[in-house]
């Protein structure tokens, strides 16, 4: 397993912007398909995007297609996700993930995650 550190959640007012990284260490970088998902008090957790290996092929879940964007830069070693146009309903635990299998679009791909990060859109 690969350590993934989540950074870049906080406060934010409805119609904000946030953006979110997720910095992967203990293994090659390319080497992992790469996801966001988050959870919610009370509810499962849920997958928000994905990004392949190679960062060509992207996917999302439908409840953020349009405003959220996600990315990765080999350089850093490091996956974003860019969140535009902030719901109360994006409220979350924000998790990042890795998997040498993918697209990475279910929890049960998961090889690693990480610690998870806060993100509170207030109304």
């Amino acid at each position: 397993q690969v350590q993934l550190l989540e950074s870049g959640g906080g406060l934010v007012q409805a119609g904000g912007s946030l953006r979110l990284s997720c910095a992967l260490s203990g293994g090659t970088f390319n080497f992992y398909h790469m996801a966001w998902f988050r959870q919610a008090p009370g509810k499962e957790r849920e997958f928000v995007a994905a990004i392949s290996k190679s960062g060509t092929i992207t996917n999302y879940g439908d409840s953020v297609k349009g405003r959220f964007a996600i990315s990765r830069d080999v350089g850093q070693a490091t996956m974003y996700l860019q969140m535009i146009s902030l719901k109360f309903e994006d409220t979350a635990v924000y998790y990042c993930a890795a998997s040498a299998l993918g697209p990475l679009i279910r929890t049960t791909l998961v090889d690693s995650w990480g610690q998870g990060t806060q993100v509170t859109v207030s109304s």
